[in-house]
């Protein structure tokens, strides 16, 4: 069923008519090639027998006192790895380097190290990790996390000792105002962009470098390969960055308009830890004098960008707040890149929107570029790697990234994938496209029609191919059920998932508080795969509205989970068309909201207005008997906060879903299969 677009989807309130006639089809198709094993087949397995096997040299030599001065002066701080024979002194062989460039302080990567690598503890502890299976129980969360140590991110993230024993050195950088780092940090920003740089021409210069550059990071230092690549540094030959971001804003900072509650969790951290010096070097420090000039650098910037932070939250008036060109300086330029690029993300990480588009719009062929994306979060990937029917570890695919395109071996790994996903619902899969070939555009519309399944629900409506016939206004309140929900373990990186299945697997809690609209139990597999948009028609009693949607999967026992998330304030409901994308048929996909302060909207009060909330763009399969649903909500605490001044012109509001035949609510996305709905 491919439903043409809509009239009333022509023209979305704050855009005018004009700006949508040129009707540009985004994103391109993307090239092909042949259907993949997401294991990696008998190539795999030879990749990890070159991690898991003897390595080349017996040792490694750490030096954890190496400075490395910048252009302005200001000295970072940098621990080398190197090869080293079994006298544990360091190989005059020149050999490819891996830069690492994170915030998070290298005394706490050493700890990691020492917890992940040491002798026969280490390995205990990637053991029994990998072994302990909780799966079926209410503590199945716990699982999920403890498998992350034995899937090999934490190799990505800190030292990597088997990797730099089978001939590459490795290079860990604090970020410029943190860790034992001089100046002031930045927080992505152009001089710490130049600083990463010059920190690949410095490496570069060194007697133990060959000139092949690779950079790795989870995370930050993920976005911080990502900035750095698309200035095309010399050298630079590969990038593997783990849960990268594209879009800083509609990812976390500000979606849809509002903040997330993990912005000043992660700040309050990392300015925590730039303060504790490394004890690897604080003696040496302390009698060079450079202690003195490291603590003048943190007293001049205790706290960064907190209070500015809090300054935009309570009054509005921070640009920070909005999408301004403090962003714009800070996202990466991905279609500069020209390196190959190996990218790694979660459907519900904290940046679920970045890793599907980064790959769509890296201008390289695939095999030059790969992407996998499993249905975790922020601090569980790799969870469940190298076991049966899922990707190899993460440290083995870097690993062979690496020798492929730093030593020039072939080893297979560019026929890997390259689009390797685990579809919600379903199972690891490998495939040539994201979306998935063959899916095609549908439309569900939200209709007061009682569903029979969701009476636990402040209103249990139906989703379906038909517009409602009636009008209705349904009235929904905000509430504090967000904080045990899958929205309240997207936020927390994923550590609230041991918390139990309320946290990520049931959504039946939160939907107490929310508008529930569920379609009949499809009567053929499913695929859904790509981008969603739901178009609400909306009024409130304020003068600003807050709302929050999910999209889920509802098996035949009732259980809710969410498969896609999104959110918008009514008063950022205009759209820029020349950045949204839609289908072949013209049907809007992807809302790119402005989120600029003067792109704002007044919201007249009790006036119905039309909304698009862009949704995470996902894969999913709903089984026979499955049901889709949409659950519309008042917003959702903490995962999206408001500023004051929103919540002060929303104060006393009555939220309204007005179901209007003339003016549907309606969910896109594209889809695979003929559910019957």
């Amino acid at each position: 069923m491919t439903v043409p677009a809509d009239p009333d989807e022509s023209v979305p309130h704050g855009v005018a008519p004009d700006g949508f006639g040129e009707q540009r089809l985004r994103p391109t198709p993307l090239p092909t090639l042949p259907l993949g094993d997401p294991t990696g087949g008998a190539d795999a397995i030879r990749w990890r027998q070159l991690v898991d096997g003897p390595q080349q040299y017996p040792n490694v030599s750490i030096d954890r006192d190496v400075e490395i001065t910048m252009s302005d002066g200001v000295r970072l701080r940098a621990t080398v790895i190197r090869p080293a024979d079994a006298t544990r002194r360091p190989v005059s062989t020149r050999y490819p380097t891996i830069v690492n460039i994170n915030p998070y302080n290298r005394a706490l990567l050493d700890l990691l190290d020492q917890s992940v690598h040491a002798p026969l503890i280490g390995r205990a502890v990637a053991g029994l990790a990998g072994k302990v299976d909780l799966s079926g129980t209410a503590l199945s969360g716990v699982t999920d996390l403890t498998r992350t140590l034995s899937g090999g991110v934490f190799d990505v993230f800190g030292i990597n000792r088997n990797l730099v024993r089978s001939g590459y050195t490795q290079v860990i950088v604090d970020v410029r105002g943190t860790g034992a780092s001089h100046g002031k940090w930045q927080i992505l920003g152009a001089r710490e962009q130049k600083d990463s740089v010059e920190i690949l021409a410095w490496v570069a210069r060194q007697a133990w470098s060959d000139g092949q550059l690779g950079l790795a990071g989870w995370s930050y230092s993920a976005i911080n390969s990502l900035q750095t690549a698309d200035k095309r540094p010399p050298g630079l030959k590969a990038v593997f960055a783990v849960e990268g971001c594209e879009d800083i804003v509609r990812d976390i900072y500000i979606t849809g308009g509002l903040p997330s509650a993990f912005i000043p969790l992660w700040l309050s951290i990392v300015n925590v830890l730039k303060w504790i010096p490394n004890p690897a070097t604080a003696a040496r420090d302390l009698r060079r004098g450079t202690s003195l000039r490291w603590l003048a650098n943190r007293v001049a910037s205790p706290a960064t960008e907190v209070g500015s932070l809090a300054w935009g939250f309570l009054t509005g008036r921070d640009d920070r707040v909005y999408d301004d060109p403090y962003f714009d300086e800070r996202d990466p330029d991905v279609s500069k890149i020209d390196v190959p690029t190996f990218l790694f993300g979660g459907w519900h990480d904290l940046f679920g929107r970045s890793a599907t588009s980064i790959y769509s719009h890296l201008q390289m062929e695939p095999g030059r570029k790969q992407l996998v994306v499993a249905d975790g979060y922020h601090l569980d990937a790799g969870s469940g790697f190298g076991s049966a029917a899922h990707p190899p570890r993460v440290d083995v695919l870097e690993r062979a990234w690496f020798d492929k395109w730093l030593k020039g071996i072939d080893n297979g790994v560019d026929n890997y994938g390259p689009v390797t996903l685990e579809q919600q619902g379903g199972s690891w899969t490998a495939g040539d496209s994201f979306p998935r070939a063959g899916a095609s555009v549908r439309r569900l519309f939200l209709s007061d029609s009682p569903s029979g399944t969701a009476v636990h629900s402040a209103f249990d409506g139906s989703l379906g191919s038909n517009r409602s016939h009636t009008r209705a206004s349904l009235g929904v309140h905000p509430d504090m059920r967000g904080l045990r929900s899958r929205d309240m373990t997207q936020v927390t990186a994923g550590i609230t998932m041991v918390l139990g299945k309320d946290f990520g697997r049931d959504a039946r809690y939160q939907e107490r508080g929310g508008l529930t609209f569920s379609s009949a139990p499809v009567a053929e597999r499913t695929q859904i795969s790509g981008a969603l948009n739901m178009r609400l028609y909306v009024s409130t009693s304020g003068q600003e509205g807050i709302w929050a949607v999910t999209v889920n999967d509802v098996a035949p026992d009732g259980t809710s989970t969410v498969l896609t998330n999104g959110a918008l304030t009514v008063s950022n409901r205009a759209i820029d068309p020349s950045l949204s994308e839609y289908a072949e048929d013209g049907s809007l996909l992807v809302a790119h909201h402005y989120l600029s302060r003067k792109r704002k909207l007044p919201v007249p009060t009790n006036t119905p207005l039309p909304i698009d909330v862009d949704l995470v763009p996902t894969d999913a399969v709903l089984d026979i008997g499955h049901r889709l649903r949409v659950d519309v909500y008042a917003g959702s605490v903490p995962r999206y906060l408001t500023v004051v001044p929103d919540l002060i012109r929303a104060h006393g509001r009555r939220q309204d879903l007005v179901l209007d035949p003339h003016h549907p609510s309606y969910l896109s996305f594209r889809a695979i299969g003929d559910p019957d709905w």
